[in-house]
């Protein structure tokens, strides 16, 4: 059974994750002018999910900060576009360099239109993945252990899955606007963050 941690605050001084470390958010609900952050997830990809557990307004998280921002340290998202809003409006750190397995699956699994987490990781893993605590409250004090399992499983497979993802963006010619896109996201987000969530500035 994977293992997870819970911290308050922040994670602890000297903790590892390597080139590249799974990161997932919960929040009140999905507006981040709104709904406040959480609780962030971190994995290196071992079998070990590290949760760090944020009281209403108590942001500072140094450590966490610095590993976020960090430039040698790519950041595994599923759906990055919401978790960098969160974390930016929240920690005030704009993530970077990113992989969204999302965007990664829209750009290569285009026979299908099912690019969600659980999808992914039933297709191209075989893990079938329990939803059930989606929509419970992350703001609660004490987590029960059902939410801190689902919490710990959105991050536990997302290197898993860059790795088969990279596989067929090689194989269809794509990866250079995966990574095109990756690194467009940020702006995107701001975009968001600014009021122009809805309209594609874009079009004609």
């Amino acid at each position: 059974m994977a293992r997870h941690q819970l911290y308050r605050g922040d994670i602890p001084e000297g903790l590892d994750f390597g080139p590249a470390v799974a990161v997932d958010t919960e929040a009140m609900g999905l507006n981040p002018h709104r709904d406040r952050l959480c609780l962030v997830q971190l994995s290196s990809g071992n079998g070990e999910a590290h949760l760090v557990q944020f009281a209403a307004g108590l942001y500072e998280a140094p450590r966490l900060k610095r590993l976020l921002s960090d430039p040698a340290v790519v950041k595994l998202f599923h759906f990055a576009r919401y978790d960098l809003a969160m974390l930016y409006r929240y920690l005030g750190v704009m993530t970077h360099p990113i992989y969204c397995t999302k965007i990664a699956s829209r750009l290569v699994r285009t026979f299908s239109d099912r690019h969600g987490l659980r999808d992914l990781c039933k297709d191209l893993l075989g893990v079938e993945l329990s939803k059930q605590q989606q929509s419970s409250d992350w703001g609660a004090l004490n987590l029960s252990e059902e939410q801190l399992r689902y919490a710990a499983a959105d991050v536990l497979h997302l290197h898993a899955l860059r790795a088969r993802l990279d596989q067929m963006l090689a194989r269809e010619g794509r990866e250079d606007l995966a990574r095109a896109c990756f690194e467009f996201l940020r702006w995107r987000v701001l975009l968001d963050l600014g009021g122009w969530a809805e309209e594609d500035i874009f079009a004609h």
